[in-house]
């Protein structure tokens, strides 16, 4: 609500009077603004005149007219709070901006909708659009309760510590609205508490719309209802497709867009790629709160094409359960977990093996898999768990998965020719591909990141309709140090081990992502000639690059014009091979380069687009920071560095420049003895996430106060308390009041 109050307060009304707070029912946005208003009353004589209105629907403007007149009048005589909820279209809007905002005021208008795209509409300033967001666990936690605590003081559940509690308010979805009425209800209960949790839990959606106790949920039930009616037909799989992902789980943006093309939920058409499709439905998903971001300690990723910080998502907890109810109706998608019995209905087009299933293999087997699209496996594999009667299967899905073998996988690709989607990622027992993956023909995903993979199969250049291949993994003994794990992004480039690839990869003319490739594992300079025929190449990822090749690399990269991300990583003792070579990489949006020294092979090269920087060198010269800062789109940028000195600002005859102006997130890791790190008055004025990695003896940060827009600091490597405390004084008198997380080195062995 802090950021609501500054907006109502902010000269910017000059300019548009309109606010607009959107999130889906129940979620508490009418809450959330009438608390500003009564706030407004008491604590601010800002305005003068508040009105409340209440939009009816059917919409109608006659049944409007009457406080629609009363609010312009106000509006032309005084500074008014005026508050417009329950809006649901565009052109609602556009009826009541006519009659209503006809020219500039002092007043406040605040627009209350469920519709992302109506809120945006409402107002020019796109800065003044506020999503209100379910709670967090631990404040849902916190608000129920509290209401446990005020219906019924003497409640056990007011101090209860229990995992399936916990996991019922999880599917809450962070909907106070839920939350209240389930405390309500379960305050009351005494002697069979926890049974009742037990049931509630089990079959939550149908508790809610059935049992009268609910009838204040009666509402949010109708607006679910017609909101899922209204989804293109096009989305509504993608929507029922997401109950794979049991509750709570992270989803990987990547990884479900490559699920739905296998699925064909997302298609190439004339006029845009299945990839680009795929992109706008998940950006959909977001927008309708459907999937929604885990919030974080520190947050260290930004979105698709926005500036928009994510960390991970998962799908809303109560919205997960609401599809789960209706997609039995089509039997889409069937879970193996601790309630099957041998007796329950299992058929479907998508299966998921939960950690939590016993394994019982009689139950397994007698699953009807005949119209099986999907098996995603969670916790341990069983080498039963691929049947004869999958043959119509397209994706398989084990990334994570505990004990899957190259037997295993031996045997899946001789039983299911149709997959389109295979992810190994994770399954550290793998150590070879068959070479009988080349029979996979329709395979279009093959994710074999972090196994022990170390070589592709020639056969796999037989698969022609191949898109995306991900491998390689990182050497345990090359990373820093323990201190240095908070930084997984990062550091999973450090010691990065490529994969050797075959003659023949530049048959696979599809290809948009390919990596990690060990250059000079594949044959070095042969090898190029085969990336340069893998013209439509998005996303490249190679190590291996020396003196010996690097400028075959780059004139075999230099006609990739759809290229946007590129990994290099250098051999030891190559440290200085990119320097006088101009770069292909006018197009790129990600960078990050791994083994460079003391230069910095950038400066003569345009990278006008470019949004995320990794760098491991050993020193960053001031003007290669110059170079840097001057980089008009960046907003990530990640160092691993050993120099003693970081100043991040630029001047001209003693004044200080705008620099680094988009950055929103800086990471740095130091090996050095000592680290001196400034920030301008005029450096990083975005920045939002700070994480610093240091383990030895001294530091000095300079200019914190600087940093405007910050929000997370994290600092990781010290333990001298004195220095901990000083750091997080310093940041507690921060006008923006970051959230701040210090963590010392482990205890020594």
């Amino acid at each position: 609500m802090n950021e609501l109050r500054i907006y109502t307060t902010s000269p910017r009304f000059n300019s548009s009077p309109v606010i607009s707070v959107w999130g889906i029912a129940g979620i508490g946005k009418s809450a959330l603004v009438r608390h500003l208003q009564y706030d407004r009353m008491l604590h601010s004589n800002q305005f003068n005149m508040y009105n409340w209105v209440d939009v009816s629907h059917p919409f109608n403007l006659r049944d409007f007219s009457d406080p629609i007149k009363e609010c312009r009048e106000l509006l032309s005589e005084h500074h008014c709070f005026v508050v417009i909820d329950g809006l649901q279209s565009k052109e609602e809007w556009d009826s009541i901006e006519a009659a209503l905002v006809s020219r500039p005021s002092t007043s406040v208008i605040i627009v209350i909708t469920t519709e992302a795209s109506v809120a945006t509409y409402c107002t020019t300033n796109k800065e003044q659009v506020f999503n209100v967001k379910g709670l967090e666990a631990a404040a849902a936690m916190d608000l129920f309760r509290k209401e446990v605590h005020k219906k019924n003081p003497s409640s056990p559940l007011y101090r209860q510590r229990d995992a399936e509690l916990e996991q019922l308010i999880l599917k809450c979805g962070g909907l106070p609205k839920v939350i209240v009425s389930i405390a309500a209800l379960l305050a009351r209960e005494t002697e069979m508490l926890m049974d009742n949790v037990h049931s509630l839990n089990h079959k939550f959606i149908q508790h809610l719309e059935t049992n009268p106790e609910y009838e204040s949920l009666r509402g949010l039930f109708d607006w679910m209802h017609s909101y899922f009616s209204t989804f293109p037909d096009s989305l509504k799989p993608c929507i029922f497709y997401l109950s794979v992902f049991p509750p709570g789980r992270s989803i990987q943006r990547r990884r479900l867009i490559r699920r739905w093309i296998a699925e064909g939920y997302s298609r190439d058409s004339d006029e845009e790629s299945a990839v680009n499709k795929g992109e706008k439905f998940f950006s959909k998903l977001l927008d309708l709160s459907i999937i929604e971001e885990i919030p974080r300690p520190v947050s260290t990723e930004f979105s698709g094409d926005t500036n928009t910080k994510v960390v991970s998502r998962r799908v809303n907890g109560f919205i997960r359960d609401y599809i789960v109810s209706r997609r039995m109706e089509e039997n889409f998608v069937f879970e193996l977990g601790p309630d099957c019995a041998l007796t329950t209905q299992r058929t479907g087009r998508h299966l998921v093996v939960l950690k939590s299933w016993d394994r019982d293999r009689i139950v397994f087997e007698s699953t009807d898999f005949s119209r099986l699209r999907s098996l995603t496996v969670f916790g341990k594999w069983e080498s039963f768990f691929i049947s004869q009667s999958m043959w119509l299967l397209w994706v398989l899905d084990l990334e994570d998965a505990l004990g899957v073998k190259d037997e295993d996988l031996k045997k899946v690709v001789e039983r299911l020719h149709r997959l389109k989607f295979l992810s190994l990622r994770g399954c550290i027992e793998i150590c070879h591909l068959p070479s009988s993956l080349g029979d996979l023909r329709q395979l279009q995903t093959l994710d074999v990141r972090q196994t022990s993979i170390v070589t592709l199969p020639v056969n796999i250049a037989k698969l022609q309709k191949l898109q995306y291949i991900r491998a390689g993994t990182t050497d345990p003994a090359s990373t820093l140090s323990v201190s240095s794990s908070w930084l997984p992004k990062f550091h999973r480039h450090r010691g990065l081990i490529g994969v050797e690839v075959p003659r023949g990869i530049g048959k696979l003319t599809a290809l948009h992502t390919l990596g990690v490739v060990n250059v000079s594992a594949s044959g070095g300079k042969a090898i190029l000639e085969e990336l340069k025929k893998l013209t439509q190449l998005r996303k490249l990822g190679v190590s291996g690059i020396s003196r010996h090749n690097s400028r075959e690399f780059f004139s075999a990269t230099s006609g990739h014009v759809h290229l946007e991300s590129l990994l290099v990583r250098l051999d030891r003792d190559s440290q200085n091979c990119l320097d006088e070579i101009s770069l292909p990489w006018e197009n790129l949006r990600s960078l990050t380069l791994c083994g460079l020294q003391d230069k910095l092979p950038l400066s003569r090269n345009p990278l006008s687009k470019l949004r995320k920087l990794d760098l491991e060198m050993g020193i960053l010269q001031e003007h290669d920071i110059k170079f840097l800062a001057s980089l008009p789109e960046l907003c990530i940028l990640r160092l691993q560095v050993k120099q003693l000195k970081l100043h991040f600002y630029a001047e001209i005859c003693g004044v200080q420049l705008v620099t680094f102006s988009k950055v929103k997130i800086l990471e740095i890791a130091c090996s050095s003895s000592e680290l001196y790190l400034t920030f301008g008055s005029k450096s990083m004025k975005n920045l939002e996430v700070l994480m610093i990695d240091y383990s030895s003896a001294s530091y000095e940060l300079a200019g914190l106060t600087n940093l405007s827009e910050l929000k997370e600091v994290l600092l990781k490597g010290t333990n001298d308390e004195a220095f901990r405390t000083q750091f997080a004084n310093t940041l507690a008198n921060h006008p923006k009041s970051p959230t701040v997380k210090l963590e010392g080195l482990p205890p020594s062995s």
